[in-house]
């Protein structure tokens, strides 16, 4: 007699995609957690932008930044869409089981911002995710339309930005300019290229205790309305793509070889020589700062999504096959919620003054060592876990909170 049933059937690609979508993730966070904002947009700021550092950041501009976070994106979209479907199949209520889950993704999202990180996204998937359900039965073409278009308003919005970055810094370097408007420029070019002053000032905050990072954190809450104004139409069309391609049997592995080939193909033959072009013209003008935001916050709009479909396909095709390495990878997958939560506690530890306090120490290609290791962590202890227990553990904790009643746990409850 069973007393428990196991989730419902699991679709092995999406855990694939999803757990290269974690890891990819701390590939470009990692500069976030070890030193100053400003050197995730800007090399030059902090970090190193010449030899192996210079290497790096071309690598990650090019192959990694933005592309993990748009596949994890689609892989939301996907999975909330099964979850919705799954409710409606068993009776329940969508809309009731939907947004309990995002409400409590909110909370946790908010935890992780205040007491572990600031570059936190679960918010913003709560909140964007509260929005992709009115999206939940469109057809795949509408899904795609809608997608488009948002990520119109995203790069018209960037573009907006990045012409009044241009047109301050012109009339900064004006002769005769008023000291308002130098101010101004100061200001603006501070996210991008901090003074010695702040970054030594950011690096004795983070070198500091527990308390008194909380403290300039709270300080700091108005970060997740800008980054939601930076990102939030972007990542709403993200997680339309990933319904429409949870529908098409893109995500489901259900497409042939020569398909996935094909749009492996066109997508990188597009994307990458663009890429290359916007990194040269980034590194050509010394990461000027009114070019890194043009090339960051718009270039880069219409471009990222085509580069996120190519690693996508890339990644189904890689792993048809299965194999030792690739169950490992599906159950950093589907312990997601766990990998990035778990690495986000470890690393800002490692990092920060009430810790291992590494802030600021380390160079960009040094803080690759921290990654790979990270890396192995999580492909080792994924699949132990998984082995004896049903969910990761923050996995359990979020399920159990939305449906109001503690779940199973270990594999053996499963059947008596």
């Amino acid at each position: 007699m069973a007393t428990t049933s196991e989730p419902q059937a699991r679709i092995v690609t999406l855990d694939i995609v999803r757990g290269i979508a974690v890891m990819g993730i701390l590939a470009m966070n990692i500069v976030a957690f070890a030193m100053p904002q400003a050197a995730y947009q800007n090399p030059k700021a902090y970090g190193g932008s010449e030899g192996l550092d210079l290497a790096v950041w071309w690598f990650n501009f090019v192959l990694v930044d933005g592309k993990m976070r748009g596949l994890f994106s689609l892989l939301f979209g996907a999975s909330m869409l099964l979850v919705i479907e799954g409710a409606a199949a068993k009776g329940e209520n969508p809309a009731s089981v939907h947004y309990r889950r995002m409400g409590w993704l909110l909370i946790f999202g908010l935890l992780h911002f205040f007491f572990v990180w600031w570059g936190d996204i679960l918010y913003q998937y709560a909140l964007i995710g509260m929005i992709a359900f009115l999206f939940r039965n469109k057809p795949i073409k509408a899904l795609i339309r809608w997608a488009i278009g948002f990520l119109l308003v995203q790069w018209l919005l960037m573009a907006l930005i990045s012409f009044q970055f241009f047109t301050v810094a012109e009339q900064a370097a004006a002769p005769g300019v008023s000291a308002d408007v130098l101010a101004q420029w100061s200001q603006m070019k501070q996210g991008f290229m901090p003074s010695a002053a702040e970054l030594a000032k950011d690096i004795a905050v983070y070198d500091g205790g527990y308390g008194s990072i909380v403290v300039h954190r709270a300080g700091q809450a108005g970060f997740m309305i800008t980054g939601l104004i930076f990102v939030g139409m972007e990542t709403l069309a993200y997680m339309l793509i990933g319904m429409a391609a949870l529908k098409s049997g893109f995500l489901t592995g259900a497409w042939d070889n020569r398909r996935y080939l094909r749009w492996m193909i066109v997508a990188y033959a597009i994307s990458i020589p663009l890429y290359m072009l916007i990194a040269a013209w980034l590194a050509g003008s010394g990461f000027s700062v009114t070019t890194v935001v043009a090339a960051n916050l718009g270039a880069t709009v219409p471009i990222r999504p085509v580069m996120i479909v190519g690693h996508a396909a890339l990644i189904i095709l890689l792993t048809r096959n299965g194999g030792a390495l690739v169950e490992r990878i599906a159950a950093a997958g589907r312990m997601a919620f766990t990998n990035y939560l778990g690495t986000s506690i470890i690393v800002s530890t490692l990092f920060y003054g009430y810790g291992g306090g590494l802030y600021g120490d380390l160079s960009r290609a040094e803080s690759y060592l921290v990654v790979f290791a990270m890396w192995a962590l999580m492909l080792l202890w994924s699949k132990l876990w998984l082995d004896r227990y049903r969910f990761g553990p923050f996995e359990w904790l979020w399920r159990s909170l939305a449906r109001g009643k503690v779940q199973p746990m270990r594999r053996e409850a499963a059947a008596i």
